[in-house]
Formats: structure tokens, sequence, C-alpha cells
């Protein structure tokens, strides 16, 4: 191991089953309006059936909470542009978007700071997409990394627009370099004159002074102090840039934090405090900068197109694999959870950093237990605990678990006239056309319409059915019958809203409780990685097998 220094201490196994069991015990109340589909609203009652109270009442206490919840957005910089010494600015613009940016600048930080941890360079980063994480652990931290998709377009767009962001790269580095460069000529110049100035005013000064005086001083009284000022500043100038070796290459914010900065306070054992001496300092950058640019030299980001299941087998894909991390940024359905399978059977892999996403799509163990399936490894559950109980969260829970409370929280609502569209909609169908279960569709229809006839008429036509059975009058007929009722359905969404973290945790609580199970891991935790308003699935689940 490269590194030494304690982990934090993070909850055991029997602490994370008593939460998740309180959890359970909270859920099995509440779980039915998870699960409740928006689409009925109407057709099945669903607030006279749930919910016992008048929905002013819950959006009151509801608005109450909101505002007495303190949320602050994030003063992180994007990593949309470039900047160097001098302010110069490169743009990247096309290559990610705000959030991805920030996404891909805390997580790659995260990787740096373990892959350092163990002495690692090899990263196999899943469900890679696009390949913008890939690309920057490659560019900026001189790791090699294989992003494997189980797209051929993804993989395919991920090499152009590597070499896209490469040539970028370079362009970036070399005028961040040219601009240092100009620095130091314009500061040596500065000094001279400078020098030249206070040299002829001090030998000015030495011979106005008595003989006698002049005979007692030696030579270093009358010459100027180049080792206390012009050397010395000359050396912290120089020291300041060195010091900060991802500065003028730098395509992210500026904070930096390592692996143990990103959890929770007073976790971390006491160390020494005593600091290293500034010379040891300086020797130590010097060697770091020197690995920095061997490794710079070589970095390598290869992407390669693969469909990855919990038996999938690295070797076969990677020829060269050796010892390495594996990561995922918001990888779909049941390939997080798959990457903390794989990263437990193979025993080179030695860390994992998995964020999730897109719950909905997790195939559960005891969802359809009617039906005959020779699945063997599912999405959820993962741990021992929750297949004991047999769990189910259920689709609409698990897409309901993607909400974003956070945002909410500031303002970026729900979408609620479009879900009253919606629902309104679908009593219509059920008692004009007959049709109670409707597996299709009507799509971003909403955006396009210019009213709710508008949307009516639009949504039957996709739907393929009849529009000309409907007259005009009986389709705002509906809308008038429950536009008085439109505050129910906000109420009921805001509920779903605020129950969105439970469900999540409850996910992820499973895949932390599977990780301690294991034996050979030898620390795991949750860490809350990205701004929740920016990126609303942002935690990471992370783990780091023992050294053998």
């Amino acid at each position: 191991m490269a590194a030494s220094r304690p982990l934090p201490v993070t909850p055991d196994l029997p602490t994370l089953r008593a939460k998740l069991q309180g959890l359970l015990r909270f859920l099995r109340d509440t779980l039915s309006i998870s699960n409740a589909h928006t689409v009925d609203f109407y057709t099945e009652s669903v607030w006279e059936e749930l919910v016992d109270l008048p929905p002013e009442t819950v959006l009151a206490a509801l608005r109450k909470s909101a505002s007495e919840a303190e949320v602050r957005p994030s003063e992180a910089r994007p990593l949309m542009e470039a900047e160097g010494e001098t302010g110069k600015t490169l743009k990247a613009v096309e290559f990610m978007n705000m959030k991805k940016s920030h996404e891909v600048q805390a997580m790659s930080e995260l990787i740096s700071s373990i892959a350092d941890y163990y002495g690692l360079k090899q990263v196999i980063d899943l469900g890679s997409g696009k390949g913008y994480l890939s690309s920057f652990l490659s560019l900026k931290y001189g790791l090699k990394v294989y992003g494997i998709d189980s797209s051929n377009t993804n993989t395919h767009g991920a090499e152009e627009r590597n070499r896209k962001l490469k040539k970028h790269w370079k362009l970036c580095h070399a005028q961040s370099r040219l601009d240092v460069s100009e620095l130091a000529l314009k500061m040596s110049k500065e000094r001279k004159a400078q020098n030249a100035i206070k040299n002829k005013a001090d030998i000015e000064e030495v011979f106005n002074n008595s003989l006698t005086n002049q005979e007692k001083m030696s030579t270093s009284d009358f010459l100027p102090d180049f080792s206390g000022s012009v050397i010395s500043n000359i050396r912290n100038q120089m020291e300041t840039l060195h010091s900060q070796p991802h500065q003028e290459e730098n395509l992210c914010f500026e904070n930096v934090f390592p692996l143990i900065d990103l959890l929770p306070i007073n976790a971390i054992e006491p160390t020494s405090s005593q600091q290293i001496p500034n010379r040891e300092t300086s020797e130590v950058n010097k060697e770091r900068r020197k690995m920095t640019s061997k490794s710079r030299e070589s970095n390598i980001y290869l992407p390669l197109t693969s469909f990855i299941t919990a038996d999938s087998e690295l070797h076969d894909i990677i020829e060269d694999l050796e010892d390495c991390l594996i990561v995922g940024l918001h990888t779909c359905g049941d390939l997080a959870p798959n990457t903390l399978r794989i990263f437990t059977s193979n025993s080179e892999i030695k860390g994992v950093c998995s964020v999730g996403c897109c719950y909905h799509l997790l195939s559960e163990e005891f969802e359809n237990q009617h039906k005959e399936c020779t699945q063997e490894k599912w999405g959820f559950p993962m741990c021992r605990y929750l297949k004991e109980e047999r769990w189910c969260c259920g689709r609409n829970a698990r897409m309901s678990a993607c909400l974003a409370l956070e945002r909410v929280a500031v303002g970026q609502g729900l979408p609620t006239e479009s879900l009253f569209y919606r629902a309104v909609l679908q009593d219509i169908i059920k008692d004009c056309y007959g049709i109670t279960k409707c597996d299709q569709h009507v799509g971003k229809i909403y955006s396009k319409c210019s009213s709710f006839l508008d949307y009516v008429r639009r949504s039957l036509k996709k739907l393929g059915l009849d529009e000309s059975k409907l007259p005009e009058k009986i389709i705002l007929n509906y809308y008038e019958k429950y536009k008085p009722r439109m505050n129910e359905l906000e109420a009921f969404n805001m509920l779903k809203v605020v129950l969105a973290p439970c469900i999540e945790t409850l996910i992820l609580l499973d895949r932390l409780c599977y990780l301690k199970e294991q034996e050979d891991i030898a620390w795991s935790a949750l860490v809350k990685l990205f701004d929740p308003v920016k990126s609303p699935r942002c935690y990471a689940v992370i783990a780091l097998k023992k050294q053998k």
C-alpha cells in the first residue's frame, strides 16, 4: 500500500442493519404512497384511499418545513473552461454541460485520491458512456483508463470526443507554459532594475560615510542582500508555482480535496501534528512533479464496447488487467450493483467508487414472485437482511426514489399542471373508451400544447384513439370537474418527493451492507460526492479491499 494513514471509522454491519430495520418499519406504513401512480390519481381515488388529511393541511406543513430548511447552493467553479496563470481562458463548452462538469471534477478528484492511496495506475470505468470521466482521469491525473460501455455508438463517440479534448488540452498546456515563462522573464527584468537602483544607492551611501566607519564594514554591509530579498522572493514565487502542479493545466474547480476530506468531521484518528518543513515539502513536490510528468506522458484512455453483467470476466475484455480501481458515474439500473459484485469477485480490483442512477430499472427479486424466472443475481436486494425479509419496493416506488427533493426545496418545483393534465386524461380514457389500463405512453406532449383541449386531442391521436368521438364541451367539462382538486395532486406529489430519500437510502444501505458482509473488504462507506441541487443522484458507494 502506498499510504498507511488511518481511514475514518464508519458504521459496522449491526449498526447498519438496525438502521435498515427502522427504515422498514417506517416504509411499511408509507410505501403505498410511493407506489401509487400519478396517472391513476383520479381514476382510483388515490387521495381518499391513502391520505386522511385535507390537501391544504399537507401543503401548509410541507411548505413550513421547506422554509425552515437551509439549502446552500455550491459555489464551485464549472469545468467548462480552463484558465491559465494570466487569466486567459480556453473554452471547452462542447465537451460537458454544467452538471456533468461538476460530477466529473468531484469524482475524478476522489478516484485520484484513492489511486494515490493504493499506488494504482489503472482504472476501469463501467458504463463510461461518452467518456467524460475516463478522458479526464487520463488527461489530468495520468491514469490508464479502460472505459467500457454496451453501446458502440457511445464508444466511437467517446474516441472522437477524447481526440478533440486532447487537442484542446495540449493547447491549454502550451499557452499556460508560455504565460508562466513570460511572467518569469518579466519578473526577472523588474528585479534586475530594482537591484541596480538599490545597489547604486548603497554604494553612494558607503562613500558618503567616514573612512573610519568604512574600514569597519565588510563587503556584505554594502552589497545588496540577494539571499535575503531578491533570491528569496524568486524562490517563493517558484515554490508557489511548483506546489500547485495541476494549476496551469486546470480544467476543474480550484478546490482540491483528498479522500479523507470527504468524510465526516472527527472521524479520523488523531495523527502527529508535526508539519513537514518547507525544504522537505519542496523536495517532495519536486519528486511528485517528476512522477506526474512521466505518468502524463504515458496516460491512456481506451474505450471498449461490452455488455457487462455480474458474471463478466474482465480478463476476457482487458488483456493487460492489473491491480486497479473500478468506477462508475451514474451507472444505470443493475449495472451499479453488478459493479459491486465484480469488485468483490476479482482480486485485481482493489477499490470501487460507484454512483448509481435509474433505480426504476433495477431488477427486484421479490417483485413478481408468481412469475418463473431463471435469474440468479438481482439488482435489489443485495444484502442478506433484506433478502431474509423478502423486501420489495416496487417499480413506482423506485421511480419516485429518483425525485429530487433538494431541487424542489430551492424552487425547482414539480410540473404540477402537466401531471394534472395526464391524470384527467386517464379518467377520460376510462369513461369514454372503456380502457382501464393503458400500456402506451403519451410522452412529452404537454410542452407542445396550447391548452388542455389541445393536449387531449394530441394525446388521443398518439394513443390511436378516435378523437372525433369526443366533442369539445365534454373535454372541457372534465377539466372543470377536476380543476378544484388540483391541490390534491400537488400535495400528493409533494409527499412522494419527501419520501423519495427514504427509498433511495434503502437502496444505498442495501449496497453498503452487502459490502460490509464481504470478508476481504477493509473499509466501505457512503459519501455525498455532489451538490444535490446540481446532481440529485449524489451519493457514491466506496469500498477498499484488505492488503494481502
